[in-house]
């Protein structure tokens, strides 16, 4: 048995399969992030643990607001739950740090849909506004949708209470090295997500100069700029510059009361029939657009998170944060990518020894163990691509193929050798009798040559009947022929009743059979390489395959983002023009064909970039895969052509 194979069952008897540690539906939400006995955020283990277990991509829901505002409502709503997460009835703040409820996804099928109900801001009694600061930043870069919850109307105090919103560019960078002039707001739009104000308690009409508008409208008039530079107007819209500028989509649902004030204190008990329709109808209608709308988690260049990376993620901000460094997008992708990808190759190498240890029983036709490796590598692949992030090298994904190929290697030579010990039994069964009449010298009187011979071909055509479907029949038979020779040449020299024309004649027809035999068995050793090529070829195939599979889908994310960006930038410009802001307005062009440009160069720039990736895989994949030298071209063409072609 492999050395690998002791070592997977080992494995398997200390810790949970990658199979068990599957996400489950959780009954409860869990903490994520709390404080340490220093007062210092840090990432709880059990909600790890649920992450790690997740490996479908995640569409994450942040709330956030000031406390006492009615913010875990909202969210026990799209967790499709009365109870869950903890509603304060009191003036305390019952939420204390970031909590996680992870649920299947209502209407988007292979996603898991994570809400993070955060600590209320605000609350008097911490007295630590910095903590506030973190908790909200926190929220920003984890969520795909970020809801803050406000009570009462969108007006400048309201507005004012958000100023975490004007502290998100001292709290967070976008790049690890930045020129002095630099303007990073299409990227914090690229990675911010979607934005959206719930407003709760809600008694005014939405009307606007006697005309009825929609809460969009409502909101996107607060969010109005006044003309002057003083320092109150600045001030004034310093907020709402930040959150159109950070924000590319941005929605308003206003809802009225619930209920009664003696039923808010206990709306954990309330049934539906005990709350107001129009506040069930706005809450149903904010549920539905939370989960139409609200998109996978990605990070830059269109690149989605599942579970276990989003744990990581939240891992890698929250220890800047305890070092005391802003968290950094850029140098977060490079650390997501480092942990991610350790962890791919790991996994995807689990699956494929698990996948092969349950369905390989020594020996087996080369065929066969060519079909299971070939499922248990797909299979492989694809927890790998769902878990890694990042691969630009394809470093992982190279290590991955080496992985597998060292181990289908080993296999192959196990079931050569398992094959070959079957053979030899069999001819040993077949040829012992003859063997023991050599012995006792049976044959060697005259005309023993011919009585010897034809039971040799006796037994090999017994032996070959017994093995014609055993791989190594022939090898087994040619070295145990080999070995005999001298048996042969004893008993044909001690036949007197041959001539010696007929003795020479017989000598020259057994180094025919001699060489008709190595040739039976260089075949089969050439049959067995070809399908060694072919298993190297389809590897190639497949890891390339996916490979373009998943920057195609990292490609198109990616020009959705920047397509995101660019109509929020041009709605921006235009809105700027209405308020009177002409020459903000002009300045914004500049910005604008920026993004143009680099819309138009990432297209122009991909058959070439992806050239490289597919050359590069397979430059490098030759060092294990020597058989796809001669084809890799061929290949590369065939799969990138087939990819851009999908592309037009």
């Amino acid at each position: 048995m492999l050395a690998w194979l002791f070592d997977f069952i080992k494995h398997c008897t200390t810790n949970s399969s990658f199979q068990e540690r599957m996400f489950k539906t959780m009954d409860e939400p869990v903490c994520l992030i709390s404080s340490d006995s220093e007062g210092r955020l840090c990432v709880m283990k059990k909600a790890k643990e649920i992450l790690d277990g997740i490996t479908q991509p995640v569409i994450v829901v942040s709330v956030v607001g000031l406390y006492r505002t009615g913010k875990s409502y909202l969210m026990n709503r799209l967790a499709g739950k009365q109870t869950g997460f903890a509603l304060g009835s009191t003036i305390e703040s019952k939420t204390k740090g970031i909590w996680m409820w992870c649920v299947p996804h209502p209407i988007k099928t292979g996603h898991t849909l994570v809400l993070l109900d955060t600590e209320g801001l605000g609350d008097v009694h911490k007295g630590d506004e910095k903590h506030d600061t973190w908790i909200f930043c926190l929220a920003v870069l984890l969520s795909s949708t970020l809801v803050y919850n406000s009570l009462g109307v969108i007006d400048n105090n309201a507005l004012e209470k958000l100023h975490f919103v004007t502290e998100l560019t001292e709290n967070i960078q976008v790049k690890a090295q930045r020129g002095a002039d630099d303007d990073d707001s299409a990227e914090f739009m690229r990675v911010f997500p979607s934005f959206i104000w719930s407003v709760r308690d809600f008694t005014l009409k939405l009307e606007k100069e006697g005309k009825a508008i929609t809460a969009d409208e409502y909101l996107e008039s607060a969010l109005a700029l006044k003309a002057g530079s003083s320092s109150s107007i600045e001030k004034f819209n310093l907020p709402r510059r930040c959150l159109r500028h950070f924000f590319a989509e941005r929605r308003c649902f206003v809802f009225p009361r619930p209920a009664g004030d003696d039923d808010l204190a206990r709306m954990e008990e309330l049934s539906e029939t005990d709350l107001r329709p129009q506040f069930l109808q706005r809450a149903q209608e904010f549920c539905s657009y939370v989960f139409s709308s609200a998109k996978p988690k990605t990070l830059t260049g269109g690149r989605m998170l599942i579970g276990s990376a989003l744990c990581s993620l939240a891992e890698v901000y929250v220890e800047a944060i305890r070092s005391g460094r802003i968290p950094c997008l850029e140098n977060a992708v490079v650390s997501l990518a480092q942990i991610q990808n350790e962890r791919a190759v790991e996994q995807g190498l689990q699956v494929y020894q698990s996948q092969v240890f349950e369905s390989v029983c020594f020996p087996l036709d080369p065929s066969v163990l060519s079909d299971i490796h070939r499922k248990a590598e797909t299979a492989a692949i694809d927890a790998f691509i769902s878990i890694s992030f990042n691969d630009t090298e394809q470093k992982a994904q190279l290590k991955l193929m080496e992985e597998i190929q060292t181990v289908y290697q080993e296999l192959c030579g196990q079931n050569r050798e398992e094959c070959s010990n079957v053979c030899k039994l069999e001819l040993t069964q077949v040829f012992t009798p003859l063997e023991e009449a050599v012995n006792d010298g049976s044959f060697m009187h005259p005309g023993g040559y011919t009585e010897y011979r034809d039971k040799l071909q006796s037994c090999t055509n017994e032996y070959r009947a017994r093995t014609h479907k055993q791989m190594m029949s022939e090898e087994v038979l040619h070295e145990y022929l080999r070995e005999k020779d001298q048996f042969v040449n004893n008993i044909l020299l001690a036949d007197q009743r041959l001539t010696e024309a007929e003795q020479y004649k017989e000598v020259e027809r057994l180094k025919k059979e001699v060489l008709e035999q190595k040739n039976k068995s260089l075949e089969e050793m050439k049959q067995f390489q070809e399908q060694t090529l072919q298993d190297q070829k389809r590897t190639y195939e497949q890891h390339v395959t996916q490979l373009l599979e998943r920057m195609e889908k990292e490609s198109a994310r990616a020009k959705e983002d920047n397509e995101r960006v660019l109509d929020a930038k041009l709605r921006e410009q235009r809105i700027l023009m209405e308020e009177g802001f002409k020459e903000r307005a002009a300045q914004m062009n500049v910005e604008i064909e920026s993004l143009k440009g680099e819309m138009k160069n990432d297209d122009e720039s991909k058959r070439s970039t992806l050239g490289m990736v597919v050359d590069g895989v397979g430059i490098a994949a030759s060092l294990f895969l020597p058989g796809i030298i001669p084809k890799a071209a061929g290949i590369a063409v065939s799969y990138l052509s087939r990819f851009l072609d999908r592309k037009k």
